[in-house]
């Protein structure tokens, strides 16, 4: 199977992204619980117009990220995995099981309770560090695998996106809300009359943010809405997506996803740090994670290839689906990101992440052996 280039760019992006990730997450972490431990987390608490530091990178460069997924997603619609539905049905479903599952391990262990709210935490992927994870096995991961993964988290995304609206969405401003949805309509015609200078559209997106910022909707919902009113036309080079998808890659993969990274994975690791994981909302998270995200994800697919809605991608096995469902358990970036907006106390915040990031670490490990072992034994696409 050939990889268009795109696909290959988004790829090796993300792959450097996700070693620098790994990178900037440990150094975070050392510093938090260094003597410089007050002033680095202070520091990310620093207001600045009424918000601190963190507030901005979450709701204002986080957009951008989303933007991003958003305009990956499109053209996997149009022209790549999700193009029809017999490819695009086994990512949809495994995602589906990839987010229902964990949800319902993690309410197993806290519904009724107060950290019942934190559902959603176990639910996401991350992109950068599971394809990060799965580009270490080299040649050996042939292009269906690859692809899998991408859209199986990419639709992840999408789902948390959604999850973010419905269920993490406070007091609405109606007022703000119709303005932002008006400008997206605005920007819709734009596209059917087929104005294909960005500019329009960048302009109408940032205003499109300000109002959302301000209607109790997440702001990161208009990066999902802006990439969807941007024309795709027939998705090549001079396409407006294509373009601003190509410009969005490393500044998303080298500085706004390490950014995020730095500034919410400054946790200081209390002593008592391994009783905190014991605790129902941590458990759940882990469960969630490490159980939940590969069951789910290689039940509904099984399910969906036998049902006869699906087929296996070429040169995939059963084995593969399930080191890929364990990959997906790397919820990092996203599951940091709905923590924040799940709890509002330090230490919950401060035990979620550390079980994120222990669930984290364990599918990781838990899919590079696996699907190590797998390639190993099926000799599939020997290096």
């Amino acid at each position: 199977m050939q990889l268009t280039r795109l696909f290959n760019e988004f790829f090796n992006s993300e792959k450097a992204c996700g070693i620098i990730l790994i990178f900037v997450t440990i150094l975070s972490i050392v510093i938090a619980n260094s003597s410089l431990q007050a002033p680095y987390i202070n520091f990310w608490h620093t207001d600045i117009i009424g918000h601190d530091i963190v507030h901005w990178i979450n709701d204002g460069l986080m957009a951008i990220f989303f933007l991003l997924i958003g305009l990956e997603l499109e053209r996997e619609v149009y022209c790549g995995e999700l193009s029809n539905f017999k490819t695009a049905s086994l990512p949809i479903f495994a995602a589906t099981g990839g987010m229902l599952m964990p949800a319902a391990i993690y309410l197993l262990f806290n519904y009724g309770t107060a950290t019942q709210r934190g559902a959603g935490i176990p639910m996401a992927t991350d992109i950068a560090f599971a394809i990060g994870m799965l580009s270490l096995l080299g040649n050996r991961v042939n292009p269906s695998l690859k692809i899998f993964l991408t859209a199986l988290a990419v639709i992840d995304d999408l789902g948390a996106i959604i999850i973010i609206a419905l269920f993490y969405t406070q007091t609405i401003s109606w007022v703000n809300l119709l303005i932002a949805l008006c400008i997206f309509v605005v920007l819709l015609i734009l596209n059917r009359l087929k104005v294909y200078n960005l500019i329009p559209y960048i302009t109408g997106g940032v205003f499109m943010w300000y109002c959302m910022l301000h209607s109790g909707v997440h702001a990161t919902i208009s990066g999902v809405l802006l990439a969807f009113a941007i024309p795709f036309s027939r998705g090549d080079e001079k396409s407006p997506s294509y373009r601003l998808q190509h410009f969005l890659h490393k500044p998303v993969s080298f500085f706004i996803l390490p950014v995020f990274a730095i500034a919410n994975t400054g946790i200081a690791v209390p002593g008592n740090w391994i009783e905190g994981l014991a605790h129902a909302g941590s458990t759940g998270i882990i469960a969630g994670l490490t159980i939940g995200k590969p069951l789910g994800i290689s039940l509904f697919s099984f399910a969906a290839v036998k049902a006869g809605l699906s087929q296996l991608p070429s040169e995939v096995s059963w084995k593969n689906i399930i080191g890929a469902g364990m990959l997906a358990g790397i919820g990092f970036t996203m599951s940091i990101f709905i923590t924040m907006l799940a709890f509002k106390g330090e230490t919950t915040i401060s035990s979620a992440k550390t079980a994120i990031l222990t669930g984290s670490v364990i599918s990781g490990i838990a899919g590079l052996i696996w699907l190590a072992f797998s390639f190993r034994k099926t000799n599939a696409l020997p290096e």
